[in-house]
């Protein structure tokens, strides 16, 4: 055979063919089977690998609640803002483009380089909060990686005005303070959730629809008018100036319903503006802090006197000589008076007085009408953090803290706690409930005296504002007011400091026909005047004489009947 036209066959073997198509024929069956399999069975498994390459379920932010006064007045209103962030290992910036962006951003050029670099996380915050006008400059760059957020953020019309009531929210929106911690639940909402495709630079590219809408907060509408509180905490601004004093406090209830129609605190804060704020500003002082209340309490001592029936608004008590010793305590009386009824003893704020009225009383009767009125439990307002104040057990009084306690030392109460258990006067014997929320209606008391008494003790607490009395400066003009003053030492270390003073006034108005009851305090005046009728009475005369117009409220006495106090009338100054 010729070399050149030789063909060189290769033949396999048959086995070998025949093994290598049963091969093929397996390998074509086994990816058939792998699909029916993954079409029929694994079919949700595939779609969802699918849509993660593209489609995505977004939180939508559900609106914050309002709050808002009794008439509709916002206090806490949420509005839109814009949220940047960005996915640091997709984020494509010029050196250019990063310097004008940490401009936008107000960061330093070094921190925001920080945070793209931090390639290890897939979502990085670069600023929260921005107004929509100033996310859309960002947005106009038109940077891969960054992305916005609709969020919202808390506005306070009042500012320092109710910020110690309505309290403020987080940047993510939740209650940190005051109401708006107290009913979080009612206000936040529930978030909802959108269906979007997405690029692969992650733009939202198309909007598929809601999965779930978002559940908008509630509004609340709070028992307080924003007139009343912008009047009260005005006054009260003056007097802490004025008298130089550390703090103070005033709280505005109404009679009828028990509800709060003011309450302010200082020193006050912003909070719109939280950047330094110290902590200590944002107690409610009203609510939260205790202090004795002195002479303030001498009503509740005569009540439980007037209940147990071994006295009457007429009874004698010798105070002479303005001085009473118990063991090796002396009580002392500012002015001595000598024998005084049981109602000049409240007029004249007589510590001898009290004291003695106190020791003729079973203990278990005066802690009865103590704790009856809500001394030593909480006054259940609903506020975060409102205390108890301390009210010991009578089975531990000694016979000095007996007579103390009389007359305010040896207990401590919060103004709220005070300005509630004056409306057993302001009524007749009935506790009323606190509620800092708007009611319909009038709200039912508990029943702690007698009609009877809480009348008697209403005519004496009325002497208190006249001629002769410790509190004439609490007088308003056209109305009868009733009211007792309070002046106790502060405690500094255990013991009794001799130049530091709380300052008090609890009354309310008009006394023929209550409808509030007005608490002032004055945390250490140092002006030089620190007496409960000097301090405190002028604060509440101008909150009272304000609130009655505001509430329309009709004189009950002739002007030339209120008229305030003269020159020529003697000054009558409480026992400390």
């Amino acid at each position: 055979m010729n070399s050149s036209a030789s063909v060189i066959l290769l033949r396999l073997p048959l086995w070998r063919s025949r093994l290598l198509l049963a091969i093929i024929i397996l390998w074509l069956l086994g990816l058939a089977g792998r699909a029916i399999y993954l079409q029929s069975m694994r079919n949700d498994f595939l779609q969802g690998q699918g849509d993660s390459r593209y489609s995505r379920v977004i939180q939508t932010s559900a609106h914050r609640g309002m709050i808002m006064d009794r008439f509709g007045e916002p206090l806490a209103v949420s509005t839109p803002v814009e949220s940047v962030w960005a996915v640091p290992g997709e984020v494509k910036i010029t050196p250019a483009q990063q310097s004008r962006l940490a401009k936008l951003l107000n960061i330093r050029d070094s921190e925001l380089k920080e945070r793209l670099l931090n390639i290890d996380r897939e979502f990085v915050y670069l600023k929260r909060h921005l107004p929509p006008d100033e996310a859309e400059k960002i947005v106009e760059m038109g940077i891969p990686g960054l992305f916005l957020q609709r969020e919202y953020r808390r506005y306070y019309p009042a500012g320092e005005v109710t910020s110690h009531l309505v309290g403020f929210t987080s940047v993510d929106d939740l209650g940190q303070e005051g109401l708006e911690l107290s009913y979080q639940n009612i206000l936040v909402g529930k978030p909802g959730n959108r269906h979007v495709i997405k690029d692969r630079l992650g733009r939202i590219v198309e909007d598929v629809g809601r999965v779930q809408a978002p559940q908008q907060g509630r509004d609340l509408n709070l028992s307080i008018d924003s007139r009343i509180q912008y009047l009260a905490f005005r006054e009260l601004k003056q007097a802490v100036v004025a008298n130089q004093a550390k703090a103070g406090a005033i709280v505005v209830m109404d009679v009828n319903s028990g509800e709060i129609l003011a309450i302010a605190n200082l020193p006050s804060y912003n909070p719109n503006n939280r950047e330094k704020l110290d902590p200590k500003y944002a107690r409610n002082r009203a609510i939260t802090d205790l202090f004795e209340p002195g002479s303030t309490l001498k009503p509740f001592t005569i009540a439980a006197a007037l209940e147990d029936g071994a006295f009457n608004p007429q009874t004698i008590i010798q105070t002479a000589p303005g001085t009473l010793t118990i063991g090796s305590a002396t009580i002392h009386d500012a002015h001595p008076g000598g024998a005084l009824t049981v109602t000049q003893v409240i007029q004249q704020s007589s510590n001898v007085g009290a004291a003695k009225i106190a020791l003729e009383l079973p203990k278990q009767l005066l802690w009865h009408v103590f704790n009856k009125v809500g001394f030593g439990s909480a006054p259940q307002s609903g506020f975060p953090g409102e205390a108890s104040g301390k009210l010991r057990p009578y089975q531990t009084w000694r016979p000095i803290e007996q007579a103390t306690m009389a007359y305010g030392h040896g207990i401590s109460v919060s103004l709220l706690q005070l300005v509630q258990a004056y409306t057993i006067f302001a009524t007749d014997g009935e506790l009323k409930p606190i509620s800092l929320v708007k009611l319909e209606g009038a709200a039912s008391g508990q029943r702690v005296v007698s009609a009877r008494t809480a009348r008697e003790v209403r005519d004496m607490l009325e002497l208190v504002t006249q001629p002769g009395g410790t509190a004439p400066q609490a007088r308003v003009l056209g109305y009868r007011v009733a009211g007792k003053t309070g002046t106790a030492h502060k405690l500094q270390g255990g013991s009794y400091a001799a130049d530091r003073y709380v300052s008090s006034f609890v009354g309310f108005a008009p006394a023929s026909n209550p409808r509030v009851v007005v608490g002032v305090m004055i945390d250490e005046p140092t002006k030089g005047e620190y007496y409960g009728g000097i301090v405190a009475a002028p604060i509440f005369s101008k909150v009272v004489a304000g609130t009655l117009r505001i509430l329309g409220i009709a004189p009950d006495i002739p002007l030339e009947q209120s008229l305030p106090q003269v020159a020529e009338e003697p000054l009558i100054r409480e026992g400390v």
